[in-house]
């Protein structure tokens, strides 16, 4: 999922975008959901919230090392 399309879900929970990065616009928008705020941590490669719209995001961008 590309920014925009984050920062566009981020404005549905009136939270600001502002200058946030992908990982932080996401792990706050979980936190506002009341979730884990643990995008790109399953440093494991494994994660036990399945029904997460995060997922596969999330285990991308922990391969890449994105953790900011």
């Amino acid at each position: 999922m590309k920014l925009a399309e984050v920062a566009a879900i981020a404005k549905t929970h009136h939270i600001n975008p502002g200058k946030l990065s992908k990982t932080k616009l996401i792990k706050t928008i979980q936190s506002h959901e009341g979730n884990f705020d643990c995008f790109a941590s399953a440093a494991s490669g494994e994660c036990d919230q399945v029904g997460c719209c995060w997922r596969e995001d999330c285990f991308e961008a922990n391969k890449k090392g994105e953790l900011s």
